[in-house]
């Protein structure tokens, strides 16, 4: 796994003693055997995770639980747990799970179409159970869910459970009869029912009183279930729940003076200082909250059903109910608001010191505390980048660029400008390294370096903005000043030896890089190998062929390769540059086809390397532009050295490089029109591609790569005139013919 699973996740919430089975519900579930997507859509305590819970108990299929909150709006992380969930009950391809780990991995080309076909392809029919939807806010997660709905195999279902539908498309799924949809009315409860529901709570009503109540909350479970607990604890003259109804705005002032004046005073006040931690346990429960005792408080609210769930068999993780917990988060700022603060605080550390690294920044970001967030988000975002989870990252740096004062934080924005330029995003990382040069920093940073200014460095070395030259000194600097104890100077030691390369110090280089690789794997801390290993073995092969040392340049491309193939990072944008060193290795031993499938895996990662990372960009399209002379396919190379005269427009002098580039130039033939192939798809393009392998539109397309819709339509014409084909359901299979997706 990429990252510790939280098992509580991954199965149905213990059905408590006083559930009533909601037995008509379940058997329409059960019989929904044509429809391969059912959701249960309804607000807040209409019992739909019970529901849910004793079908999975009834039934004589095998389920597989994932409980969704708003720490999944990372698609890994959400297909993660996906993956994990199905395993647990069919065995899943081991390749999803390298997919899932490896950092990079397109969602839609990689992630999704390998999980589906695993959905698609299951021994028996299986139900797949995604309760709480609505925590997803990520569009990408939401289009995730929905390309996998399109894999469910026959017998097989997808069940979401959800508040809000919006984000799923229910009118296409109707239209298409893939669905079926329980709402609001089917989860309502009968008087039958209600009966049952309210002697649970102890609450002694007559049938009359019972009918009137149905008809109040019309229906609704948590409603009659609150309303049954203030008329056990209310004397029956003083009863109110002949007045109370659960669609009233006035629902919540109900709760808090009848439910929660029944509540003894220390379970009140544990409920209400808790209600800011989503999960509950009780060594977490007593670091937040300074105290003893919060594990056997916890087994005694879920005993007594004071709405405390327990959420695994052995009674270690509990959650409050949404209902409940909703009403006491406003509670507890406006009776107690200086104990707000320390809570979170406390938790957030005793989350980072569990493990739980984004839980913990969670409850900083809560706190607004940015100094705790960003001295987690210093140490942490490496790890998590190179774990897959790289949404996350993004999502910790979104928020940090939205808060004032950022600039107080220039280590952040140096990991953050750095992160954005290698994983292909120009525009962020120009923002963040415009923060990270202005910013000061007092005192060592979290890899022991001396002073900030060995990043900023680092950074300036990676931006290359003002040439060859500056990038040695820049590089120079960070690796003779950096902590021997820091993971950042493998890459400042591999910069340093590209930009040696390229001025002509090539044993230097070929020092450097071997020392690079050598460093790296030994600050990798679990089985994925870091980028930088790879990367280096194929600029030893650069060094070689600049010395027409051909046969040791094919041994170290043959090393990247084989690295590269092996790591959890073979998606990384900055493997463009070793498959397209090994293509023209492969090309002079006279591999054609080996060299043509290089390129390939080159084009494909591509696009994320910009001007944001111009010396590997502009290598990888260099070495890509030799091979494609060397086949004789012109356009190709024509595409990619127009790419970097582009690159080139934001660096001061490319120095060797440029010169490369005018060499090849001038050995193409003109081009009497438009450039033809697949090979000549520009970066543009290959940034779409595989977005059209999804269910969104063109007008969506452009809303999620910030493009306007005649863009995006302008760079779909011209994809199918460059592939030859006429409509977009061609342009897929013909992508995928040719290995682009």
């Amino acid at each position: 796994m990429p990252f510790e699973l939280l098992e509580s996740k991954l199965r149905p919430p213990r059905l408590s003693r006083h559930s009533v089975p909601r037995e008509a519900l379940v058997a329409q579930l059960e019989q929904s055997e044509d429809a391969s997507i059912v959701v249960l859509c309804a607000g807040a305590g209409y019992g739909k995770t019970t529901t849910l819970a004793q079908w999975a108990e009834d039934s004589a299929h095998p389920f597989a639980w994932v409980s969704v909150d708003e720490h999944d709006n990372d698609p890994v992380v959400l297909l993660t747990y996906i993956t994990a969930a199905l395993d647990a009950v069919t065995a899943v391809d081991p390749g999803v799970f390298e997919a899932l780990a490896s950092p990079g991995a397109s969602v839609e080309t990689k992630l999704v179409p390998r999980l589906g076909a695993a959905i698609a392809h299951v021994s028996e029919p299986v139900v797949l159970v995604l309760d709480d939807v609505h925590a997803i806010t990520s569009r990408e997660c939401l289009d995730a869910i929905v390309a996998l709905a399109g894999h469910i195999a026959q017998g097989s279902h997808l069940v979401l459970s959800t508040r809000d539908p919006v984000g799923l498309p229910l009118g296409r799924w109707r239209t298409r009869e893939l669905s079926v949809e329980v709402g609001r009315d089917a989860l309502r409860m009968d008087v039958a029912e209600a009966e049952a529901l309210l002697q649970s709570a102890a609450a002694r009503l007559s049938s009359d009183e019972v009918t009137t109540l149905v008809d109040r909350t019309e229906g609704w479970p948590a409603g009659l279930y609150l309303a049954g607990l203030a008329a056990a604890a209310t004397n029956p003259g003083t009863r109110t729940h002949t007045t109370f109804t659960g669609n009233d705005p006035l629902v919540y002032d109900f709760l808090r003076s009848e439910l929660i004046a029944s509540l003894p005073d220390d379970e009140l006040r544990f409920l209400t200082r808790t209600s800011v931690l989503d999960r509950l346990s009780g060594p977490l429960c007593d670091a937040a909250l300074g105290s003893l005792g919060s594990a056997e408080m916890l087994e005694r609210l879920e005993r007594s059903n004071h709405f405390v769930i327990s959420l695994d068999r052995d009674r270690t993780w509990y959650r409050c109910h949404h209902l409940l917990r909703e009403l006491l988060i406003p509670e507890l700022p406006r009776q107690e608001p200086e104990l707000v603060s320390p809570i979170l605080g406390r938790a957030s550390d005793w989350c980072l010191a569990a493990g739980d690294d984004v839980a913990a920044i969670a409850y900083a970001q809560a706190d607004h505390d940015l100094d705790r967030v960003t001295s987690a988000v210093t140490r942490l975002a490496q790890p998590v980048f190179h774990s897959g989870r790289v949404a996350t990252v993004n999502q910790w740096l979104g928020w940090l660029r939205e808060q004032d004062g950022i600039e107080r934080y220039p280590a952040v924005a140096v990991i953050a400008a750095i992160f954005c330029c290698v994983n292909g995003q120009p525009a962020q990382s120009d923002h963040w390294t415009e923060l990270a040069e202005s910013g000061h920093h007092d005192g060592l940073l979290p890899d022991g370096t001396a002073a900030i200014g060995s990043w900023q460095a680092l950074l300036r070395a990676f931006r290359c903005r003002q040439g060859i030259e500056t990038m040695r000194e820049d590089a120079g600097f960070a690796v003779a000043t950096m902590a021997s104890t820091s993971s950042w100077r493998p890459p400042a030691m591999a910069l340093l030896g590209m930009s040696k390369l390229l001025l002509g110090e090539d044993d230097e280089a070929d020092d450097l890089f071997v020392d690079a690789a050598a460093e790296a794997r030994a600050f990798a801390t679990t089985r994925a190998t870091p980028v930088v290993v790879p990367v280096s073995q194929a600029e030893r092969a650069l060094v070689a062929i600049a010395s027409e040392l051909w046969a040791k340049a094919d041994t170290h491309a043959e090393q990247a390769i084989w690295t590269t193939q092996r790591s959890r990072n073979q998606e990384a944008p900055l493997h463009a540059l070793v498959y397209a060193v090994a293509a023209r290795t492969a090309l002079h031993g006279d591999r054609a086809d080996t060299a043509v499938k290089f390129l390939v895996e080159a084009q494909r990662r591509l696009a994320g390397l910009t001007y944001a990372f111009p010396v590997p960009a502009v290598q990888a399209r260099l070495e890509m532009a030799h091979a494609y002379v060397g086949l004789a396919d012109h356009a190709g190379a024509r595409t990619v050295l127009s790419e970097i005269d582009a690159i080139g427009r934001h660096v001061a002098d490319l120095g060797a490089l440029g010169q490369q580039a005018e060499r090849l130039r001038s050995m193409l033939t003109p081009s009497p029109g438009g450039e033809l192939g697949a090979s000549a798809l520009t970066a543009a393009e290959l940034r779409l591609l595989p977005l059209m392998t999804t269910h969104l539109s063109y007008p969506e397309i452009g809303e999620r790569l910030f493009l306007s819709r005649h863009t995006v339509k302008s760079h779909a014409v011209s994809i199918y005139r460059k592939l030859d084909v006429a409509s977009r359901t061609d342009a897929i299979e013909r992508a995928r013919k040719v290995g682009l997706l």
